[in-house]
Protein backbone atom coordinates (compact mmCIF):
# COMPACT_ATOMS: atom_id res chain seq x y z
CA UNK A 1 0.00 0.00 0.00
CA UNK A 2 3.04 2.31 0.66
CA UNK A 3 4.29 1.92 -2.76
CA UNK A 4 0.89 2.49 -4.54
CA UNK A 5 0.53 5.92 -2.27
CA UNK A 6 3.93 7.27 -3.51
CA UNK A 7 3.34 5.82 -7.25
CA UNK A 8 -0.36 7.67 -7.37
CA UNK A 9 -0.51 9.96 -4.69
CA UNK A 10 1.08 13.29 -6.89
CA UNK A 11 2.58 13.10 -10.40
CA UNK A 12 1.94 9.22 -11.75
CA UNK A 13 4.54 10.45 -14.50
CA UNK A 14 5.56 7.64 -17.05
CA UNK A 15 9.10 6.52 -17.39
CA UNK A 16 9.61 7.65 -20.77
CA UNK A 17 8.26 11.35 -19.99
CA UNK A 18 11.10 13.59 -22.27
CA UNK A 19 13.45 15.24 -20.40
CA UNK A 20 11.92 18.27 -21.66
CA UNK A 21 8.97 18.43 -18.68
CA UNK A 22 11.59 16.53 -15.91
CA UNK A 23 15.12 18.46 -15.68
CA UNK A 24 18.40 19.56 -17.70
CA UNK A 25 21.14 18.37 -15.68
CA UNK A 26 20.56 19.61 -12.79
CA UNK A 27 18.36 22.79 -13.30
CA UNK A 28 14.49 22.61 -13.42
CA UNK A 29 12.51 24.02 -15.59
CA UNK A 30 9.99 26.67 -15.46
CA UNK A 31 7.03 25.59 -16.49
CA UNK A 32 3.37 26.37 -16.72
CA UNK A 33 3.84 29.64 -15.07
CA UNK A 34 5.63 28.95 -11.72
CA UNK A 35 8.92 29.18 -11.33
CA UNK A 36 10.22 25.40 -10.85
CA UNK A 37 13.65 26.41 -11.13
CA UNK A 38 16.71 25.39 -9.09
CA UNK A 39 19.72 26.54 -8.39
CA UNK A 40 23.09 25.61 -10.69
CA UNK A 41 25.02 23.48 -8.13
CA UNK A 42 28.12 24.90 -6.33
CA UNK A 43 31.05 23.71 -7.97
CA UNK A 44 33.29 23.82 -4.90
CA UNK A 45 31.62 21.67 -2.75
CA UNK A 46 31.28 19.25 -5.77
CA UNK A 47 34.99 19.05 -5.86
CA UNK A 48 34.99 18.11 -2.03
CA UNK A 49 32.58 15.37 -2.14
CA UNK A 50 35.15 12.57 -1.63
CA UNK A 51 36.49 14.93 1.75
CA UNK A 52 32.70 15.33 3.16
CA UNK A 53 31.97 11.55 2.56
CA UNK A 54 34.83 10.86 4.60
CA UNK A 55 34.20 13.10 6.89
CA UNK A 56 30.61 11.61 7.31
CA UNK A 57 31.82 8.43 7.50
CA UNK A 58 33.98 8.77 10.37
CA UNK A 59 30.61 9.61 12.63
CA UNK A 60 28.42 7.44 11.03
CA UNK A 61 28.68 3.76 10.63
CA UNK A 62 29.91 3.26 6.96
CA UNK A 63 26.74 1.78 4.96
CA UNK A 64 25.05 5.10 6.41
CA UNK A 65 26.30 7.21 3.83
CA UNK A 66 25.82 6.79 0.43
CA UNK A 67 28.04 8.63 -2.24
CA UNK A 68 27.40 6.17 -4.99
CA UNK A 69 25.66 7.77 -8.09
CA UNK A 70 23.81 4.63 -8.68
CA UNK A 71 22.31 4.50 -5.15
CA UNK A 72 21.77 8.53 -4.72
CA UNK A 73 19.05 8.39 -6.97
CA UNK A 74 16.77 6.23 -4.90
CA UNK A 75 16.64 10.04 -3.37
CA UNK A 76 16.41 12.10 -6.41
CA UNK A 77 12.70 13.24 -6.02
CA UNK A 78 10.05 13.12 -2.85
CA UNK A 79 6.10 11.89 -4.41
CA UNK A 80 5.78 15.25 -6.67
CA UNK A 81 7.99 12.87 -8.98
CA UNK A 82 7.82 15.34 -11.76
CA UNK A 83 11.00 16.88 -10.73
CA UNK A 84 13.58 14.72 -9.68
CA UNK A 85 17.71 15.64 -9.20
CA UNK A 86 20.36 13.14 -7.04
CA UNK A 87 21.89 14.64 -4.16
CA UNK A 88 25.62 14.56 -4.06
CA UNK A 89 25.52 12.12 -1.09
CA UNK A 90 22.28 10.88 1.46
CA UNK A 91 23.53 9.97 4.76
CA UNK A 92 21.17 8.22 7.34
CA UNK A 93 21.90 8.49 11.18
CA UNK A 94 20.44 6.18 13.99
CA UNK A 95 20.41 8.83 16.62
CA UNK A 96 20.21 12.83 18.14
CA UNK A 97 24.24 12.73 18.59
CA UNK A 98 24.63 11.59 14.92
CA UNK A 99 22.28 13.60 12.76
CA UNK A 100 24.07 16.59 15.52
CA UNK A 101 27.52 15.34 14.00
CA UNK A 102 26.58 15.32 10.68
CA UNK A 103 25.22 19.02 10.71
CA UNK A 104 28.52 20.00 12.02
CA UNK A 105 30.51 19.15 9.16
CA UNK A 106 28.24 20.22 6.59
CA UNK A 107 27.44 23.34 8.50
CA UNK A 108 31.65 24.00 8.93
CA UNK A 109 32.34 22.90 4.92
CA UNK A 110 28.95 24.88 4.01
CA UNK A 111 26.89 22.38 2.61
CA UNK A 112 23.15 22.19 1.75
CA UNK A 113 20.97 19.89 3.93
CA UNK A 114 17.58 18.79 3.00
CA UNK A 115 16.12 17.02 5.98
CA UNK A 116 14.13 13.93 4.51
CA UNK A 117 11.25 11.71 6.64
CA UNK A 118 9.69 9.16 4.37
CA UNK A 119 9.54 11.38 0.89
CA UNK A 120 6.12 11.52 0.78
CA UNK A 121 6.02 15.29 0.03
CA UNK A 122 3.57 16.18 -2.35
CA UNK A 123 4.83 19.54 -3.02
CA UNK A 124 9.25 18.93 -3.56
CA UNK A 125 9.31 19.73 -0.02
CA UNK A 126 12.39 16.89 0.39
CA UNK A 127 13.63 18.05 -3.56
CA UNK A 128 17.53 17.40 -3.43
CA UNK A 129 19.95 20.23 -5.22
CA UNK A 130 22.96 18.60 -6.83
CA UNK A 131 25.29 19.54 -4.13
CA UNK A 132 23.32 18.37 -0.77
CA UNK A 133 23.27 16.02 1.42
CA UNK A 134 19.99 13.91 2.35
CA UNK A 135 20.14 13.26 5.85
CA UNK A 136 17.21 11.16 6.14
CA UNK A 137 15.75 10.12 9.65
CA UNK A 138 14.00 6.75 8.47
CA UNK A 139 16.63 4.35 10.35
CA UNK A 140 15.30 6.80 13.61
CA UNK A 141 12.39 4.96 14.18
CA UNK A 142 11.89 3.94 17.96
CA UNK A 143 8.89 4.29 20.39
CA UNK A 144 11.04 6.24 23.20
CA UNK A 145 8.47 6.90 25.93
CA UNK A 146 4.73 5.73 26.87
CA UNK A 147 3.20 7.85 29.63
CA UNK A 148 -0.55 7.08 29.78
CA UNK A 149 -1.43 8.71 32.78
CA UNK A 150 -0.11 11.87 31.55
CA UNK A 151 -1.64 10.54 27.34
CA UNK A 152 1.71 11.16 25.71
CA UNK A 153 4.45 9.53 23.74
CA UNK A 154 8.31 10.32 22.89
CA UNK A 155 9.10 8.86 19.45
CA UNK A 156 11.89 9.19 17.31
CA UNK A 157 10.44 11.45 14.34
CA UNK A 158 11.47 8.08 11.49
CA UNK A 159 8.13 6.35 13.03
CA UNK A 160 5.59 6.08 11.08
CA UNK A 161 2.36 8.28 11.53
CA UNK A 162 0.15 5.10 11.63
CA UNK A 163 2.54 3.10 13.78
CA UNK A 164 2.07 5.62 16.33
CA UNK A 165 -1.51 4.72 17.27
CA UNK A 166 -0.05 0.59 16.71
CA UNK A 167 2.56 1.25 19.48
CA UNK A 168 -0.42 2.29 22.03
CA UNK A 169 -3.72 0.96 20.19
CA UNK A 170 -3.80 -2.26 23.03
CA UNK A 171 -4.08 0.07 26.12
CA UNK A 172 -6.88 2.19 24.19
CA UNK A 173 -5.41 4.99 23.01
CA UNK A 174 -4.58 6.44 19.33
CA UNK A 175 -2.70 9.48 17.67
CA UNK A 176 -5.18 11.58 16.23
CA UNK A 177 -3.61 13.21 13.16
CA UNK A 178 -4.04 10.85 10.22
CA UNK A 179 -2.98 12.13 6.72
CA UNK A 180 -3.89 9.73 3.84
CA UNK A 181 -0.09 8.65 3.72
CA UNK A 182 -0.48 8.02 7.66
CA UNK A 183 0.78 4.38 6.42
CA UNK A 184 4.50 5.65 5.04
CA UNK A 185 4.75 9.23 6.19
CA UNK A 186 7.16 9.71 9.22
CA UNK A 187 6.34 11.68 11.91
CA UNK A 188 9.26 14.46 10.82
CA UNK A 189 7.78 15.06 7.41
CA UNK A 190 4.19 15.54 9.51
CA UNK A 191 5.91 18.08 11.93
CA UNK A 192 7.83 19.67 9.05
CA UNK A 193 4.20 20.43 7.08
CA UNK A 194 1.92 20.16 9.75
CA UNK A 195 -0.27 17.44 8.24
CA UNK A 196 -3.93 16.75 9.23
CA UNK A 197 -5.99 14.30 7.56
CA UNK A 198 -9.46 13.73 7.81
CA UNK A 199 -10.40 13.49 11.72
CA UNK A 200 -8.49 17.15 12.26
CA UNK A 201 -11.89 18.56 12.07
CA UNK A 202 -12.39 17.30 15.76
CA UNK A 203 -9.05 16.76 16.99
CA UNK A 204 -6.73 19.18 15.33
CA UNK A 205 -3.83 18.68 12.89
CA UNK A 206 -0.13 17.96 14.25
CA UNK A 207 0.66 21.22 16.36
CA UNK A 208 -2.58 20.77 17.97
CA UNK A 209 -0.73 17.38 19.49
CA UNK A 210 2.39 17.96 19.11
CA UNK A 211 3.76 18.64 22.80
CA UNK A 212 7.58 19.15 22.30
CA UNK A 213 10.57 18.42 20.13
CA UNK A 214 13.95 17.45 19.88
CA UNK A 215 15.63 19.71 17.48
CA UNK A 216 19.45 19.62 15.86
CA UNK A 217 20.33 23.42 15.05
CA UNK A 218 22.33 23.65 11.33
CA UNK A 219 25.11 24.16 13.64
CA UNK A 220 24.98 20.89 15.44
CA UNK A 221 24.03 22.35 18.34
CA UNK A 222 21.06 20.24 20.11
CA UNK A 223 17.95 21.98 21.72
CA UNK A 224 14.83 20.61 23.52
CA UNK A 225 11.12 22.77 23.05
CA UNK A 226 8.28 22.01 24.63
CA UNK A 227 8.01 18.71 26.72
CA UNK A 228 5.20 16.38 28.54
CA UNK A 229 2.80 19.34 28.77
CA UNK A 230 0.49 21.44 26.47
CA UNK A 231 1.21 25.54 26.88
CA UNK A 232 4.15 25.77 27.62
CA UNK A 233 5.19 29.18 28.91
CA UNK A 234 7.02 31.84 27.28
CA UNK A 235 7.39 31.98 23.33
CA UNK A 236 5.69 30.01 21.33
CA UNK A 237 8.73 28.40 19.53
CA UNK A 238 7.33 24.82 19.23
CA UNK A 239 4.49 26.74 16.90
CA UNK A 240 7.39 28.74 14.45
CA UNK A 241 9.13 25.03 14.56
CA UNK A 242 6.05 23.17 13.15
CA UNK A 243 5.18 23.60 9.90
CA UNK A 244 8.69 25.17 9.66
CA UNK A 245 9.22 22.59 6.13
CA UNK A 246 12.55 21.79 7.60
CA UNK A 247 14.23 25.77 7.58
CA UNK A 248 14.86 25.83 11.04
CA UNK A 249 16.24 22.27 12.20
CA UNK A 250 16.08 18.70 11.95
CA UNK A 251 13.68 17.06 14.53
CA UNK A 252 14.66 13.88 15.43
CA UNK A 253 12.41 12.81 18.69
CA UNK A 254 8.78 14.42 19.11
CA UNK A 255 6.60 14.19 22.58
CA UNK A 256 2.76 13.21 21.30
CA UNK A 257 -0.49 13.85 22.63
CA UNK A 258 -2.18 10.50 22.44
CA UNK A 259 -6.13 9.99 23.35
CA UNK A 260 -8.77 7.56 24.34
CA UNK A 261 -10.59 5.37 21.85
CA UNK A 262 -13.92 7.14 21.31
CA UNK A 263 -16.29 3.96 22.14
CA UNK A 264 -17.95 3.86 18.75
CA UNK A 265 -17.98 5.90 15.59
CA UNK A 266 -20.46 5.64 12.64
CA UNK A 267 -20.83 8.08 9.49
CA UNK A 268 -23.73 8.81 7.12
CA UNK A 269 -23.66 9.23 3.44
CA UNK A 270 -25.45 12.34 1.81
CA UNK A 271 -25.92 12.71 -1.62
CA UNK A 272 -26.52 15.69 -3.61
CA UNK A 273 -27.27 16.58 -7.12
CA UNK A 274 -24.75 19.37 -7.22
CA UNK A 275 -21.45 20.18 -5.54
CA UNK A 276 -22.58 23.33 -4.56
CA UNK A 277 -25.73 22.19 -2.52
CA UNK A 278 -22.92 19.84 -1.22
CA UNK A 279 -20.33 22.91 -0.57
CA UNK A 280 -23.49 24.74 1.42
CA UNK A 281 -24.65 21.90 3.19
CA UNK A 282 -21.26 21.20 4.86
CA UNK A 283 -21.60 25.30 5.92
CA UNK A 284 -24.69 24.80 7.51
CA UNK A 285 -23.80 21.59 9.25
CA UNK A 286 -20.65 23.69 10.44
CA UNK A 287 -22.80 26.63 10.90
CA UNK A 288 -25.20 24.56 13.63
CA UNK A 289 -22.31 23.95 15.95
CA UNK A 290 -22.12 19.94 15.11
CA UNK A 291 -18.64 18.86 15.33
CA UNK A 292 -18.28 15.73 13.26
CA UNK A 293 -15.30 14.00 13.44
CA UNK A 294 -14.93 14.00 9.82
CA UNK A 295 -16.79 15.95 6.62
CA UNK A 296 -15.11 14.27 3.06
CA UNK A 297 -16.64 15.59 0.21
CA UNK A 298 -16.54 13.50 -3.43
CA UNK A 299 -17.72 14.84 -6.81
CA UNK A 300 -18.75 13.13 -9.97
CA UNK A 301 -15.68 12.15 -11.15
CA UNK A 302 -14.25 10.71 -8.21
CA UNK A 303 -17.28 9.51 -7.18
CA UNK A 304 -16.92 7.49 -10.45
CA UNK A 305 -13.74 6.53 -10.76
CA UNK A 306 -13.40 5.33 -7.16
CA UNK A 307 -16.67 3.08 -7.87
CA UNK A 308 -15.38 1.55 -10.66
CA UNK A 309 -12.35 1.09 -8.90
CA UNK A 310 -13.77 0.02 -5.14
CA UNK A 311 -17.40 -1.16 -5.62
CA UNK A 312 -18.33 0.60 -2.67
CA UNK A 313 -21.89 1.15 -3.85
CA UNK A 314 -21.80 4.55 -4.21
CA UNK A 315 -25.35 6.14 -5.42
CA UNK A 316 -25.44 8.03 -8.98
CA UNK A 317 -25.10 11.81 -7.94
CA UNK A 318 -22.96 14.92 -8.43
CA UNK A 319 -21.73 15.10 -5.16
CA UNK A 320 -21.36 13.11 -1.73
CA UNK A 321 -20.99 13.80 1.86
CA UNK A 322 -19.62 11.14 4.15
CA UNK A 323 -20.03 12.69 7.87
CA UNK A 324 -18.57 10.70 10.44
CA UNK A 325 -19.32 11.06 14.31
CA UNK A 326 -18.24 9.34 17.06
CA UNK A 327 -19.17 9.15 21.20
CA UNK A 328 -21.38 6.57 22.90
CA UNK A 329 -24.34 4.73 20.61
CA UNK A 330 -26.75 7.59 21.96
CA UNK A 331 -24.29 10.56 21.19
CA UNK A 332 -24.09 9.10 18.08
CA UNK A 333 -27.52 8.58 16.89
CA UNK A 334 -28.39 12.25 18.53
CA UNK A 335 -25.70 14.11 16.14
CA UNK A 336 -26.29 11.55 13.30
CA UNK A 337 -30.24 12.42 13.73
CA UNK A 338 -29.17 16.35 13.70
CA UNK A 339 -27.35 15.90 10.71
CA UNK A 340 -29.45 14.57 9.13
CA UNK A 341 -32.27 17.05 9.56
CA UNK A 342 -29.64 19.27 8.09
CA UNK A 343 -29.00 17.82 5.06
CA UNK A 344 -32.48 16.86 4.03
CA UNK A 345 -33.09 21.06 3.59
CA UNK A 346 -31.23 20.09 0.37
CA UNK A 347 -33.18 17.86 -0.78
CA UNK A 348 -30.71 15.35 -0.92
CA UNK A 349 -30.80 12.58 -3.44
CA UNK A 350 -29.77 10.03 -1.07
CA UNK A 351 -29.21 9.67 2.43
CA UNK A 352 -27.55 6.53 4.55
CA UNK A 353 -26.98 6.06 7.86
CA UNK A 354 -24.52 3.40 8.76
CA UNK A 355 -26.22 0.74 11.11
CA UNK A 356 -22.64 -1.29 11.09
CA UNK A 357 -19.25 -1.66 10.74
CA UNK A 358 -19.86 -3.58 7.24
CA UNK A 359 -21.64 -0.50 6.75
CA UNK A 360 -19.11 2.05 7.88
CA UNK A 361 -16.11 0.40 6.21
CA UNK A 362 -18.38 0.10 2.61
CA UNK A 363 -18.90 3.93 2.85
CA UNK A 364 -15.36 4.56 3.76
CA UNK A 365 -13.90 2.46 0.68
CA UNK A 366 -14.28 4.26 -1.68
CA UNK A 367 -12.67 7.11 0.17
CA UNK A 368 -9.55 5.56 1.21
CA UNK A 369 -8.79 4.27 -1.93
CA UNK A 370 -9.53 8.02 -4.01
CA UNK A 371 -6.14 8.50 -4.69
CA UNK A 372 -5.06 5.24 -5.88
CA UNK A 373 -8.23 5.14 -7.93
CA UNK A 374 -7.10 8.26 -9.88
CA UNK A 375 -3.95 6.64 -10.24
CA UNK A 376 -4.98 4.16 -12.44
CA UNK A 377 -6.89 6.00 -15.00
CA UNK A 378 -4.47 9.52 -15.45
CA UNK A 379 -1.65 11.11 -14.34
CA UNK A 380 -2.70 13.96 -11.59
CA UNK A 381 -1.64 16.62 -9.71
CA UNK A 382 -3.37 17.09 -5.90
CA UNK A 383 -3.54 20.93 -4.91
CA UNK A 384 -3.88 21.63 -1.22
CA UNK A 385 -5.54 25.29 -0.98
CA UNK A 386 -7.40 26.12 2.19
CA UNK A 387 -10.69 28.40 2.25
CA UNK A 388 -13.55 29.25 4.25
CA UNK A 389 -16.28 26.33 4.27
CA UNK A 390 -18.60 29.34 3.48
CA UNK A 391 -16.74 29.87 0.53
CA UNK A 392 -17.22 26.30 -0.71
CA UNK A 393 -20.11 26.16 -3.42
CA UNK A 394 -18.60 29.43 -4.83
CA UNK A 395 -15.07 27.70 -5.06
CA UNK A 396 -16.18 24.76 -6.33
CA UNK A 397 -17.95 26.66 -9.19
CA UNK A 398 -15.01 28.38 -10.19
CA UNK A 399 -12.78 25.54 -10.17
CA UNK A 400 -15.24 23.83 -12.66
CA UNK A 401 -14.71 27.37 -14.75
CA UNK A 402 -11.37 26.92 -14.66
CA UNK A 403 -11.65 23.25 -15.40
CA UNK A 404 -13.34 24.00 -18.93
CA UNK A 405 -10.83 26.65 -19.53
CA UNK A 406 -7.88 24.58 -19.95
CA UNK A 407 -9.52 21.49 -21.02
CA UNK A 408 -8.43 19.42 -18.08
CA UNK A 409 -10.54 17.11 -15.77
CA UNK A 410 -10.70 17.68 -12.08
CA UNK A 411 -11.69 15.82 -9.61
CA UNK A 412 -12.41 16.82 -6.20
CA UNK A 413 -11.69 15.09 -3.03
CA UNK A 414 -11.08 16.84 0.30
CA UNK A 415 -11.39 17.60 4.11
CA UNK A 416 -14.55 19.60 3.97
CA UNK A 417 -14.96 20.47 7.36
CA UNK A 418 -12.33 22.53 7.61
CA UNK A 419 -11.97 23.58 4.32
CA UNK A 420 -9.51 22.16 3.01
CA UNK A 421 -9.31 21.31 -0.69
CA UNK A 422 -7.76 18.38 -2.82
CA UNK A 423 -8.57 19.12 -6.44
CA UNK A 424 -6.92 16.44 -8.33
CA UNK A 425 -6.21 18.03 -11.89
CA UNK A 426 -6.30 14.82 -14.58
CA UNK A 427 -3.76 14.93 -17.26
CA UNK A 428 -1.70 13.27 -19.69
CA UNK A 429 2.37 13.08 -19.05
CA UNK A 430 2.95 11.89 -22.23
CA UNK A 431 1.02 14.63 -24.47
CA UNK A 432 3.35 17.85 -25.59
CA UNK A 433 1.54 20.63 -23.60
CA UNK A 434 -0.72 18.95 -20.75
CA UNK A 435 2.27 19.39 -17.84
CA UNK A 436 2.39 22.81 -18.54
CA UNK A 437 -1.94 23.28 -18.79
CA UNK A 438 -1.92 21.60 -15.32
CA UNK A 439 0.71 23.42 -13.69
CA UNK A 440 -0.81 26.74 -15.11
CA UNK A 441 -4.31 25.89 -13.62
CA UNK A 442 -2.94 24.51 -10.33
CA UNK A 443 -1.68 27.62 -9.76
CA UNK A 444 -5.05 29.39 -10.67
CA UNK A 445 -6.78 27.68 -8.20
CA UNK A 446 -4.06 28.41 -5.71
CA UNK A 447 -4.90 31.83 -5.93
CA UNK A 448 -8.38 30.97 -5.94
CA UNK A 449 -7.85 30.18 -2.44
CA UNK A 450 -6.10 33.28 -1.41
CA UNK A 451 -8.65 35.48 -3.34
CA UNK A 452 -11.45 33.91 -1.09
CA UNK A 453 -10.02 34.40 2.11
CA UNK A 454 -7.73 31.01 2.31
CA UNK A 455 -4.16 30.04 1.98
CA UNK A 456 -1.68 28.29 -0.30
CA UNK A 457 -1.16 25.18 1.76
CA UNK A 458 -3.42 23.17 4.58
CA UNK A 459 -1.09 20.14 5.05
CA UNK A 460 1.03 19.69 2.34
CA UNK A 461 3.35 22.72 2.51
CA UNK A 462 4.44 25.49 0.34
CA UNK A 463 7.69 23.24 -1.09
CA UNK A 464 9.23 23.97 -4.45
CA UNK A 465 5.42 23.92 -5.71
CA UNK A 466 3.65 27.08 -4.42
CA UNK A 467 6.93 28.83 -3.40
CA UNK A 468 6.43 31.65 -6.29
CA UNK A 469 2.68 32.23 -5.31
CA UNK A 470 4.05 32.76 -1.75
CA UNK A 471 3.64 36.64 -3.06
CA UNK A 472 0.49 35.90 -4.12
CA UNK A 473 -0.83 35.64 -0.31
CA UNK A 474 2.22 37.84 1.67
CA UNK A 475 3.28 41.35 1.49
CA UNK A 476 7.06 41.95 1.01
CA UNK A 477 7.08 42.91 4.17
CA UNK A 478 5.29 39.74 5.57
CA UNK A 479 7.47 37.56 3.88
CA UNK A 480 10.40 39.54 5.06
CA UNK A 481 9.39 38.78 8.63
CA UNK A 482 8.98 35.39 8.06
CA UNK A 483 12.76 35.04 6.34
CA UNK A 484 14.56 37.09 9.56
CA UNK A 485 13.13 34.57 11.36
CA UNK A 486 14.78 31.85 9.62
CA UNK A 487 17.98 34.03 10.18
CA UNK A 488 17.89 33.91 13.47
CA UNK A 489 17.61 30.18 13.22
CA UNK A 490 20.13 28.92 10.15
CA UNK A 491 22.20 32.10 9.33
CA UNK A 492 23.61 30.49 6.34
CA UNK A 493 20.44 29.59 4.61
CA UNK A 494 22.08 26.24 4.35
CA UNK A 495 18.89 23.88 5.67
CA UNK A 496 16.14 22.75 3.02
CA UNK A 497 17.42 25.39 0.11
CA UNK A 498 15.07 27.05 -2.24
CA UNK A 499 12.09 25.74 -0.68
CA UNK A 500 9.50 28.18 0.34
CA UNK A 501 10.24 31.48 -0.51
CA UNK A 502 10.55 32.76 -4.05
CA UNK A 503 13.93 32.01 -5.59
CA UNK A 504 15.30 34.99 -6.02
CA UNK A 505 14.53 36.75 -2.81
CA UNK A 506 16.08 33.23 -1.31
CA UNK A 507 18.98 33.34 -3.31
CA UNK A 508 19.50 36.85 -2.33
CA UNK A 509 19.38 36.33 1.13
CA UNK A 510 21.92 33.41 1.23
CA UNK A 511 24.55 35.11 -0.93
CA UNK A 512 24.17 38.21 1.60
Amino acid sequence: MGEDYIKYHAFSVAEDLPLRSLKIGYNYLPIGGLNMEMPQPNSEILSKKAKIAAALRAVLPYDAVIDDPSETRAYECDALTAYRCPPMIAVLPATTQEVSDVLKICHREGVPVVPRGSGTSLAGGALPTADCVILGVAKMNKVLETDYENRLIRVQSGRTNLSVSGAVEEEDFFYAPDPSSQLACAIAGNIAMNSGGAHCLKYGVTTNNLMGVTMVMMDGEIVEIGGGYLDASGLDILGVICGSEGQLGVVTEATLRILPKPEGARPVMIAFDSNEVAGACVADIIKAGVLPVAIEFMDRPIIEICENFAKAGYPDCEALLIVEVEGSEAEIQDQLDRISAIAQQHNPVELRQSQSAAESAAIWLGRKSAFGAVGQVADYMCLDGTIPVSALPEVLRRIKELSDHYGLRVGNVFHAGDGNMHPLIMFDANKEGDLELCEAMGADVLRLCVEVGGCLTGEHGVGIEKRDLMEDQYSAEDLEIQMAVKDVFDPGWLLNPSKVFPLSVSQSRRAS
